[in-house]
């Protein structure tokens, strides 16, 4: 076993155990509240509901750890935490303990990814393994402290008290983030460092919407009652229309950018799925070097589109492999591929790398020595048996000039771990 099939293994196991004993406790001793449990439960399922549509399918390559969205359905992570922050409803003291907020969250996630199934989407087991950790942490840290009248003693029920709900959710989306790293370590096998800088960042965005959202929640129910739980999930469920509207949007425009990558293949100027191998390799090469999701955005981008300048050549290159040419070629095909690009609105950060992949590596940006490097690697190895290792022995020969070393034995480990089938069955669309 693999030591990253034993860390998915190990937060799996972790998450199974802590709702087994939720849901034994709970079928033993029966439902405190049942009107609190079932309108929080409630709340998650429809939270998962709203990502309908959203997941890959189940055993597409996004589906077995490609690096996805950071929080499917804010919705429900927010009223499962809230759920778990939970220490009075409508003014009366609650009694629901640590492991009935597990099985309230593990069934109602249960339930909720039902439909995902029959749909055939990926049913976000992930998702769900880490939210009924963080979410048992978050109870464990109040539940305790709350039932015993510490926190009350002490901080009263003023601002005091929401600032420390806040404190706890910031602790426990931090939990969250570092589970995400890990789980995404394990299935990709890139680089802990970057992956958790990922997630970080991303608490920044919907994560902090979820925190808040969860803490408002809490004190809402607190203070109201029920009623105030579907008027506090309004914004963040409008919040979560508008995230998906905003990602149905760049997933047009890399389908776009992936259709105006093809034309160099449909014009017979580079040999069929070139753009998306270079593209694949490109990005687990960048992630292999710690680059930032912004960073890979505009690295896949600029590696689908990096041939798009021999459109502009009279004379097409022999087999499309601008590797072969001499240095003076090479770099007017990609000033002329950068000048393509500008034209068709895609951002200028993306030309400058389609423009600088044929300087000396010395004097390009990280982005355009990869595709520099990766592009060569897809020329040279062409579909020949056992061209993969001339392939890379000839740039590391050229890594005098031509091939940043680095670069290059990042590729060769993203090559040895995966595969170049592995890492370029990424689809493009």
């Amino acid at each position: 076993m693999s030591p990253g099939a034993g860390t998915v293994g190990a937060v799996y196991g972790a998450a199974l155990l802590l709702s087994l004993a939720g849901l034994g406790s709970t079928l033993w001793n029966g439902v405190d509240e049942p009107g609190n449990a079932l309108a929080f439960g409630t709340l998650i399922v429809l939270g998962e509901l709203a990502r309908w549509g959203t997941g890959p399918r189940a055993g597409t390559p996004a589906a077995t750890g490609e690096p996805r969205g950071r929080e499917p359905a804010p919705l429900s992570a927010a009223g499962a935490l809230a759920y778990a922050l939970l220490g009075e409803s409508a003014g009366t003291a609650t009694t629901h303990g640590v492991l009935q907020i597990t099985a309230v969250v593990v069934a109602a996630g249960l339930a909720g990814i039902v439909p995902h199934l029959a749909r055939g989407h990926d049913p976000g087991l992930d998702h769900l393994a880490r939210r009924v950790l963080t979410v048992g942490f978050a109870a464990l840290c109040f539940q305790p402290l709350y039932n015993s009248g510490a926190v009350v003693g002490h901080l009263g029920q003023g601002p005091w008290y929401a600032v420390f709900l806040l404190l706890l959710l910031v602790l426990t989306a931090l939990c969250d983030a570092v589970l995400a790293a890990l789980v995404l370590r394990a299935r990709t096998g890139f680089p802990y460092g970057p992956l958790l800088r990922d997630e970080l960042r991303a608490l920044l965005g919907i994560g902090s919407a979820v925190c808040a959202t969860g803490a408002v929640m809490a004190l809402g129910v607190a203070a109201a009652g029920l009623w105030a739980l579907p008027v506090l999930a309004v914004p963040l469920l409008l919040t979560q229309v508008s995230f998906r509207r905003y990602a149905a949007v760049r997933t047009v425009n890399r389908q776009t950018i992936a259709s105006l990558a093809r034309a160099t293949e449909i014009a017979g100027c580079t040999p069929p799925g070139h753009a998306r191998r270079v593209a694949a390799l490109s990005t687990a090469v960048g992630r292999e070097l710690g680059l930032s999701g912004p960073e890979l955005t505009v690295l896949e981008h600029a590696a689908l589109m990096h041939d798009i300048g021999q459109l502009s050549l009279v004379d097409p290159v022999a087999g499309g492999a601008t590797a072969l040419l001499p240095a003076e070629e090479q770099r007017r095909i990609a000033l002329l591929g950068g000048e393509v690009v500008r034209r068709t609105g895609v951002p200028a950060s993306v030309a400058v790398i389609v423009e600088r992949q044929a300087d000396p590596y010395r004097e390009q940006p990280v982005p355009a020595r990869i595709v520099r490097a990766v592009n060569a690697y897809d020329d040279l190895a062409g579909d020949r048996a056992g061209a993969a290792l001339d392939a890379l022995e000839r740039l590391r020969l050229g890594t005098a000039r031509d091939y940043h070393p680095d670069v290059v034995e990042c590729l060769a480990r993203v090559l040895a771990r995966g595969g170049a089938a592995g890492v370029t069955s990424a689809p493009t669309g």
